[in-house]
């Protein structure tokens, strides 16, 4: 069948075994050809692509829970919506929420996602107590932060290439109540905002819509968005839109004098004044889940995220450069979001380091190629890199540049039996093993 990321490129045809048991999977690891775990598909590239697939959607058993510790045991198939339309009633939440609820928990350990409150509390992998994995070898081990530390370590952020997740054990958090109290602050600028996000970063959750096609004195002009919990309220989880089949638009409709017009009306609109809103969660972490199929708005051919991260004391000037290559090309970009990062993990290869985080969206076309190309000189010149769990087409000297300690993350798959076992269209591409 042919299998895509969400982003929609590349498309590949694969063959694919979905198990209900950590028996089944025992037996499609045992096979001579190597396979990529995938979870619901929403990473937006080729990590979760390859000629042979295992999907763990079936995998979606919730284990057990303790109340006094909020430790929850599940299948890494479990989706992170079905988590919190189980537990958020009770009183819990998930520690790190990223852009949507419709991922795994074996594909948010393996991606190591971060949501709106890394500055504070970290990626994913942090609340992680322990994971179940099946090696290349066929073994099943269990791995946490001090035992098997560099397996954890490796597969936290290790895209499916050191195993398959089989289960894992979280921690939630307890909340008072679903909605959260979200403030809106007007930034003319990037320097403006940069400054923003320092004034607020004792806040909760952070995170800026930022116009990628403004220029001038008005370049990088933001809206900053800042988010506490409430301590009173309802304790609800609506249900939200599933991902639904993609409505593809006309090719040729998201061009710049589109995404120009969509960005300055979206700023002009916002008061000057900041406002303080009550909202529900869902709203706020992933905005964008109520609306099904929103990947097939770039038509056909899909589109790209391009999210990087550069360290914070080269931040403004890196961002800059950034911002003024994306104003001066012809592409058009509509969703673009900053976020501050706290500090860098143990994990290999896990994306966040403590600076700010860009993620822009381009149709996925040879214009876009060409300036993604371009930018990958600047993040690297300014000691950045890029997240692999949206890319999908970076080199593999811009991955090695970006990600020094790629060598060790090998070093660790070779003692754990995962090389000739665990591979993606990804890996291939980036020159692992």
């Amino acid at each position: 069948m042919e299998l895509h990321g969400w982003g929609r490129y590349p498309r590949q045809e694969a063959q694919v075994v979905e198990p209900l048991s950590g028996q089944h999977c025992l037996r499609a690891v045992s096979g001579t050809s190597p396979l990529i775990a995938r979870g619901l598909g929403r990473s937006y590239g080729d990590s979760a692509l390859g000629p042979q697939v295992l999907s763990t959607r079936l995998l979606d058993q919730l284990h057990a829970f303790d109340p006094e510790t909020g430790l929850l045991s599940c299948a890494a198939g479990t989706s992170l919506d079905d988590i919190l339309r189980t537990f958020v009633p009770r009183g819990w939440f998930l520690p790190v929420m990223p852009g949507t609820r419709f991922i795994t928990v074996g594909g948010a350990i393996a991606s190591d996602v971060h949501g709106k409150n890394h500055h504070r509390d970290g990626t994913f992998s942090a609340h992680v107590a322990s994971i179940r994995i099946l090696l290349g070898n066929g073994e099943c081990v269990g791995a946490s932060p001090s035992d098997k530390a560099e397996l954890f370590h490796a597969t936290c952020g290790g895209m499916g290439l050191t195993g398959v997740i089989v289960s894992a054990v979280l921690r939630l958090k307890r909340i008072a109540a679903s909605d959260i109290l979200e403030t809106r602050i007007k930034a003319p600028s990037l320097d403006a905002v940069l400054e923003a996000f320092d004034a607020h970063a004792a806040s909760a959750y952070s995170v800026a819509w930022i116009d990628c096609m403004a220029r001038g004195a008005s370049l990088g002009r933001s809206i900053l968005v800042t988010a506490e919990p409430c301590v009173d309220g309802p304790l609800v989880a609506r249900r939200v839109k599933a991902p639904g089949v993609p409505i593809e638009m006309p090719s040729g409709l998201l061009r710049r004098p589109l995404a120009r017009m969509v960005n300055a009306t979206y700023y002009r609109r916002a008061r000057a004044q900041a406002q303080t809103k009550r909202k529900p969660f869902e709203s706020f972490f992933a905005p964008l889940d109520a609306m099904a199929g929103w990947s097939g708005w770039y038509g056909r051919s899909g589109f790209l995220q391009y999210q990087l991260v550069l360290p914070k004391e080269a931040g403004a000037t890196g961002l800059r450069e950034i911002l003024q290559r994306i104003g001066q090309s012809e592409l058009g970009a509509f969703l673009a979001v900053l976020k501050l990062f706290g500090d860098a993990n143990a994990n290999p290869l896990s994306f966040p380091m403590t600076g700010y985080s860009l993620a822009v969206d381009f149709k996925a076309e040879g214009a876009a190629f060409e300036l993604l190309d371009r930018l990958d000189g600047v993040v690297a010149a300014h000691g950045g890199r890029l997240y692999l769990a949206k890319d999908a087409r970076m080199s593999a000297a811009t991955f090695k540049a970006g990600y020094p300690r790629w060598q060790a993350f090998e070093e660790v798959r070779a003692r754990w039996h995962a090389h000739g076992k665990f591979m993606s269209t990804q890996s291939r591409r980036l020159g692992l093993a």
